[in-house]
């Protein structure tokens, strides 16, 4: 990865592919990457943002309006957490065997987990939570998209993914943000299916959403759900 700049848009150039035409993509912490054609130097792909810049400007417009909506959470009684699209109310519990649970429709933490460790070790255990659902709730989805899709996968992992929902990698690894046990079941499906289309085509080109399209066919209104409220998916 290299980083260029080109009037006031710094961007980050990622290595070429076989593809024919430039990806630029707002990630999720506001920055623009790149991908060009590998047969495109770094003045052909300057030329390229430079001339997209007014669609980098209204992206990255879109994206500040959209993480301005992000939420502060407070580990405190009575405060909401999400878990696959639905609100819950924490309780301070002084007796339980686990450092969170989610029971009796609340999200019950160790009151002496938050006096001992305080924020740093609450947000852990949400954290470990929102991680050991993940595992199970992505390795079932996982075994029900693949055959729909058509490709077989390798290891599934669920860990901190920074500012991405999820990756493929080489084998057919496949890397899932825990902050996406968060979003609605059907927008964590839409993230699986993703990733899976991705094992046929790993850039966002007219084949890969063709994919997307064959399996989820509203598959925009998930994506647009995803876009519009991700930044609130945080602890």
């Amino acid at each position: 990865m290299i980083r260029r700049r080109v009037r006031d848009i710094d961007y980050q150039l990622m290595p070429g592919t076989p593809r024919q035409t430039t990806d630029i993509v707002i990630e999720r912490d506001g920055s623009v990457v790149v991908r060009p054609p590998q047969h495109y130097s770094p003045e052909q792909v300057d030329a390229v943002v430079d001339s997209k810049r007014l669609w980098i400007y209204r992206n990255l417009a879109e994206w500040r309006d959209l993480n301005a909506a992000a939420v502060a959470r407070e580990f405190v009684g009575g405060e909401t957490f999400l878990y696959l699209g639905s609100s819950y109310r924490l309780a301070l519990v002084s007796e339980q065997d686990a450092p969170l649970m989610l029971k009796d429709g609340r999200f019950c933490l160790s009151r002496s987990l938050v006096e001992s460790g305080g924020l740093e070790q609450a947000r852990k255990a949400f954290q470990d939570f929102y991680t050991d659902k993940g595992v199970q709730r992505f390795e079932q989805r996982v075994a029900y998209f693949s055959p729909k899709v058509g490709v077989t996968h390798g290891s599934i992992k669920v860990k901190n993914m920074g500012f991405r929902w999820a990756s493929c990698g080489a084998g057919g690894s496949l890397n899932f943000h825990w902050k996406c046990m968060m979003a609605p079941r059907k927008v964590v499906d839409y993230i699986v299916v993703h990733e899976l289309c991705h094992l046929h085509h790993r850039s966002h080109n007219d084949a890969f959403w063709n994919e997307v399209d064959k399996v989820l066919p509203d598959w925009r209104e998930r994506k647009n759900w995803l876009r519009d409220h991700g930044a609130s998916l945080d602890i």
